[in-house]
């Protein structure tokens, strides 16, 4: 065992230092985030090289119900082998005992990769990057709400009651005052972070009643996507501990910004180790407007991927800090595609149509291959906005059905995607879009039932 815990990361080495592992939780995420697995015992999980789980997992709504997605074979629930990537072994701290997390990868019985597993998905788009030479870099940031404890759903999602015991009612946009007020849970997402060897570059309040923003450090497309995926329990977990719930819903509260998973995306020539997007003289190059082009082509397709829930839609509001649109500005925070100011080393796209709800390996696919395809077929931009895109028309999907019809023609996008999974994963919103259809709301019982 003392080999075994000498190969895992530094950081889950530290923190079991002096200590005796008592388990190892081995997950994978499905289609909408959410860690699935099993929780063994330390001992178990040095003598077992893969596990098993159904298929079936991913064929699961956010509901719990289940969408007809198994193929030709019908509902037969196929054992998948699921073996663990030893890189992403990390810290459970907030567990009664010494637990590390480790995320695995799922193939079938003749060794193929699942295709609808979502770190799959990703893992076949970069590696399309890496066949052209490229190597793509990422850097998200991630907004959410921290709200009172609710357990009624009929109820309205309300702020969280402050440090000075008042509920985080005002909109206080980058003070460091509204930061300090959830200081006992921010204390222990840097603790949390910290124990499983996670960099944060910053935390700020951002514009909404309780929300805050994390950013992380750029770096390989896959390992942002796991700290996400991870980041996302870590941050729920130290709400729990503060009687509060953390939230990524895109639009919890009516009236107050949603919250957003932006993507900063660079491209690195891996012969020179050059970014693809700055020339010789630090200019802007063909690659970063074809970038553009094909985010501004094919984003209205993936908008399935990156708004995946009836709510996220409620995010794409005008004057609401979401994009309406896909035109594209430097330095510009009302356009759906931002280039912000940075040497020319540092030159990146920013994508800030990605809402916080979408699965992070889903949402970093669907964004590159928007890009790849531009750079592929060597798209150019629309005219640069050099003003208020809100004062420009919408031109994004602005309900789930109208983004999934156009998810199921994208014949490019799917082919980068791999066409299996939006097959599997067109089938599981459209259930869940049905399903929501079938519900009546609060407003039409206030407005209808004595009006029409």
């Amino acid at each position: 065992m003392t080999d075994w815990l000498n190969s895992l990361p530094e950081a889950a080495r530290a923190y079991l230092e002096g200590r005796r592992l008592d388990e190892v939780e081995c997950i994978i995420s499905d289609l909408p985030g959410i860690a699935r697995g099993k929780a063994v015992p330390a001992s178990k999980f040095l003598r077992q090289d893969n596990f098993h789980l159904p298929d079936s997992i991913f064929y699961q709504t956010i509901t719990g119900d289940w969408g007809e997605a198994a193929g030709e074979e019908g509902f037969i629930e196929r054992d998948m082998i699921l073996k663990p990537d030893m890189s992403t072994a990390t810290a459970a701290p907030w567990t009664g005992d010494w637990t590390l997390q480790v995320i695995h990868d799922a193939y079938d019985r003749d060794g193929a990769v699942i295709p609808f597993s979502p770190r799959n998905v990703l893992k076949r788009v970069v590696d399309l990057y890496h066949a052209q030479g490229w190597e793509p870099v990422v850097a998200p940031e991630m907004e959410f709400y921290l709200v009172a404890r609710n357990v009624d759903p009929a109820q309205e999602i309300q702020p969280m009651m402050g440090r000075s015991g008042r509920p985080a009612a005002a909109r206080q946009a980058y003070s460091m005052t509204a930061v300090d007020e959830f200081g006992p849970v921010i204390d222990d997402i840097y603790d949390f972070a910290e124990a499983q060897g996670f960099e944060i570059d910053g935390i700020t309040q951002e514009g909404g009643a309780g929300q805050l923003e994390i950013n992380l450090r750029h770096g390989d497309p896959v390992k942002l996507a796991d700290e996400v995926f991870y980041f996302k329990r870590l941050i729920r977990e130290a709400a729990l501990r503060h009687d509060c719930f953390a939230t990524f819903m895109a639009k919890p509260i009516a009236d107050e910004p949603g919250s957003a998973m932006h993507l900063h995306h660079s491209i690195i020539d891996m012969e020179t180790g050059n970014n693809l997007f700055s020339g010789p003289q630090g200019g802007e190059t063909d690659a970063f407007y074809h970038f553009i082009g094909g985010l501004q082509e094919h984003l209205p397709a993936a908008i399935a991927v990156l708004a995946p829930y009836v709510n996220s839609y409620r995010r794409y509001v005008r004057d609401h800090a979401a994009p309406i649109n896909l035109s594209w500005g430097r330095d510009n925070r009302t356009t759906g595609i931002r280039v912000p100011i940075s040497d020319p080393e540092a030159r990146r796209v920013e994508n800030r149509l990605a809402g916080m709800d979408c699965n992070p390996y889903l949402g970093i696919a669907a964004s590159l291959a928007c890009g790849y395809l531009g750079m592929m077929h060597e798209l150019r931009p629309e005219k640069q906005q050099r003003g208020d895109a809100y004062d420009g028309e919408p031109d994004i999907p602005q309900v789930m059905g109208q983004a999934l019809d156009l998810f199921d023609e994208a014949s490019d996008l799917r082919n980068v995607l791999g066409e299996e999974f939006c097959r599997v994963y067109g089938i599981i919103k459209r259930s869940e879009y049905e399903e929501f259809l079938q519900v009546i709301s609060p407003w039409e019982r206030e407005h209808l039932l004595m009006n029409v």
